[in-house]
């Protein structure tokens, strides 16, 4: 297929050739009719990614304090490599699109192949001849209504969402101030609810189609005395600002226009200084309108297909969207009438030259093939053959952990990649194009089935891992997968099973253990005894929505994190661990689960006990981790990777890394040697003993007692 791309470093616009995206259990397939550029906003976007980088941080001050964050807690090399492999991804564009099913997810029942849908969605319902859309974002079509009308819906649910908290009564005096696509669709929304509607814009043009559409009257700078002639010197009930400006001289003016007690609602991007004296003297009601309604960045809701209860909100992003293709089937709004241009798809630079250089367009119209030839891969890059002794690899998940640590280190190496799978199409050719690999795929089982491909890497999330994984060791590659190996019992058991048929390799990204830290810490307190350890790791916050929290996905942070902390443990122990004990920190904190914050104790064979402080909700001034090991007569001191301090007795000697080493480099290193030599560079066993005590420390939290490990 064909996707629309943008690069974020200079706003360059590419029509690129990419494999379909994958379909999930919550998505729709959907092959493209129509699909809308929402010129207001795909302007603005396009203006931002053409500034310098200077430009863009004026634009996005949010964002800068991020990276700021970011600076402060991994430095500025680190923070700097994200951010530049952030501005190279390029990003699909568009958000407002129609089509026909083609497939349909196993968390979806009610949309079946071939019917016609309307979806939305930024990165989602994006400009591409096949687009794979949340079910939560997707609705039937009726009959009657175009599929031209319909690849409007998003920008209607927008301006319903806006009108919904205005509360527009019959017989109401509103004002639309800013007459755009948004705008337009505002007018007629309110016609439709009985309002009696103004407009304002500098756009004459606009205003008079404002009146084609039913608007009772529209003004610029005359707009106080229209409204006020309208209301008898009252004031209107509301203004509604589909207006984009930096200004906040809608804001202003809106005050002005409303009477006391009024209703403004903000639904373009304006400028929010608003003028407290005048609207604390008329007592006005400023409201903001969320996007498309409830629902909106809910990942619960869009990614996970989790619908609010209905008698508690009457008017989720989904029914928002619905209600609007009613009143377009209706025939009280007329998308139609707001055409101005139509490109075939593959003329669609055409129409972003337009946005950048032209006027006079409102409604700008993308058509599609009506077949398109499925392909789940396509060919990025020249064609490869390893030379003899040569490994060639496959890449399953690009995920910002992978681009930025592991696949420098691998393309460091030498080694040819063959492929790379991910779930999107413009990420998968992206990531094979960087990596000079030949095969960009969105289904896994394409790389595996290439008989090049001796290795595979699977990096992406969590719930995946035990899947692929285990295909990848039946097609008799050798594996690497980055943590946990499994995030369920039954998952651990499928890997074990397949790791036990076959010969080949399998290691997880347990990187830790592979420190020059702790190589010399283990050399010098392995096998003395029993040790008392202490691990104390300042983990910061993670979202309480965030895929990683949710128990099906990500695994929660036990599983998906403290798992590395267990196998460093239990490195330094050298045996295997008896039973687990856990509690946590009763915070009783909405926003930090109290699970992220616990300490669990890990008895082993040989009577070490092993304490791990996990803690989300410490400040970030101090490092990350910390380590004790005492036994023997004598004691080791890990500080956060970067320094290591060795007491035997009364002599102390410490040892320094130029930064931190995790040890990243060792790590890719021992698992390529494994291959060669045939020797595991982590037994399964460990690699499974790991994973059974994040289970265990689960278990342990629910039923607060301690659990014996089998």
């Amino acid at each position: 297929m064909f996707s629309l791309v943008q690069n974020l470093r200079d706003g360059r616009m590419n029509r690129e050739h990419v494999p379909d995206p994958a379909l999930d259990a919550q998505k729709v397939l959907i092959r493209t009719t129509r699909s809308l550029i929402s010129s207001g906003t795909e302007k603005m976007i396009l203006e931002i990614a053409k500034k310098s980088l200077v430009g863009k941080a004026v634009s996005r001050p949010d964002l800068v304090k991020r990276v700021v964050r970011k600076i402060r807690t991994e430095g500025l090399a680190a923070t700097w490599k994200k951010v530049t492999a952030k501005l190279d991804q390029p990003v699909p564009v568009g958000y407002s699109a129609t089509g026909v099913v083609l497939d349909r997810g196993s968390g979806t029942s009610h949309l079946t192949p071939g019917t016609r849908v309307a979806c939305a969605g930024a990165r989602h319902a994006n400009h591409a001849d096949v687009i794979a859309v949340p079910h939560r974002l997707c609705v039937p079509v009726p009959d009657g209504v175009s599929d031209e009308d319909a690849a409007f819906t998003t920008v209607g649910a927008i301006a319903m969402q806006g009108v919904r908290q205005a509360q527009p009564g019959i017989g109401e005096v509103f004002v639309v101030s800013g007459l755009g696509l948004l705008g337009l669709i505002t007018v007629q929304i309110l016609k439709a609810a009985g309002c009696v509607v103004l407009g304002q814009d500098p756009d004459r043009t606009k205003m008079e189609l404002a009146r084609e559409l039913g608007a009772d009257g529209c003004e610029d700078d005359e707009i106080r005395d229209l409204a006020a002639r309208i209301t008898q010197g009252a004031g209107v009930d509301g203004v509604i600002i589909t207006a984009a400006t930096k200004s906040s001289a809608p804001i202003h003016l809106a005050g002005e226009l409303c009477r006391q007690k009024g209703r403004v609602v903000v639904v373009g991007l304006v400028g929010m200084d608003v003028p407290r004296d005048l609207y604390y003297a008329k007592e006005l009601d400023l409201r903001l309108s969320m996007s498309y309604g409830p629902g909106r960045y809910d990942p619960n809701y869009e990614e996970r297909g989790n619908d609010y209860p209905y008698g508690y909100v009457r008017w989720t992003e989904q029914r928002n969207m619905a209600s609007f293709l009613q009143l377009v089937s209706e025939g009280k709004v007329t998308p139609g009438r707001l055409v101005t241009h139509r490109f075939p798809f593959d003329r669609a630079l055409e129409a972003y030259r337009l946005l950048e250089e032209g006027s006079g367009y409102i409604g700008i119209i993308l058509e599609y093939d009506a077949e398109v030839a499925p392909t789940q891969s396509v060919r990025v890059g020249r064609a490869l053959r390893p030379a003899s002794g040569e490994l060639g690899v496959a890449m399953i998940g690009a995920g910002s952990f992978a681009k930025g640590v592991l696949f420098p280190r691998i393309k460091k190496r030498g080694v040819p990649i063959i492929g790379v799978a991910t779930g999107t199409g413009i990420s998968a050719a992206h990531t094979a194009k960087s990596l000079g690999a030949e095969l960009a795929a969105t289904d896994y089982h394409e790389v595996l089935a290439d008989d090049r491909v001796q290795v595979a890497f699977v990096l992406t999330r969590h719930h995946l891992h035990a899947q692929q994984t285990s295909d990848a060791l039946r097609a008799s590659k050798h594996v690497f997968v980055e943590k946990p190996l499994a995030i369920t019992p039954a998952g651990l058991d499928q890997v074990r099973q397949a790791a036990q048929e076959g010969s080949t390799q399998i290691m997880v990204g347990f990187n830790r253990r592979f420190s020059s830290h702790a190589r010399r810490i283990r050399e010098a307190l392995g096998g003395r005894g029993p040790l008392g350890m202490i691990y104390r790791v300042n983990a910061g916050r993670i979202p309480i929505d965030s895929w990683i929290q949710n128990p099906e996905e990500g695994g929660g942070r036990v599983i998906g994190e403290v798992c590395h902390f267990v196998d460093l443990l239990g490195f330094f122990a050298g045996d295997r661990p008896v039973r687990v004990q856990a509690r946590v920190v009763r915070s009783g904190a909405q926003d930090v689960p109290d699970r992220d914050n616990l300490t669990t104790v890990i008895e082993y064979a040989d009577g070490s006990l092993g304490t791990i402080h996990y803690l989300a909700d410490g400040s970030g001034a101090v490092a990350k981790e910390y380590v004790e090991i005492h036994g023997g007569g004598r004691s080791a001191i890990l500080d956060d990777f970067r320094q290591t301090t060795l007491a035997i007795g009364d002599a102390k000697q410490t040892h320094r890394s130029k930064g931190q080493d995790k040890g990243f480099d060792t790590e890719i290193d021992a698992f390529f040697e494994s291959i060669r030599s045939g020797t595991p560079a982590i037994p399964f066993e460990e690699l499974d003993r790991t994973t059974r005590v994040t289970f265990a420390i689960e278990e342990s939290l629910r039923a607060g007692e301690p659990v014996e490990i089998a």
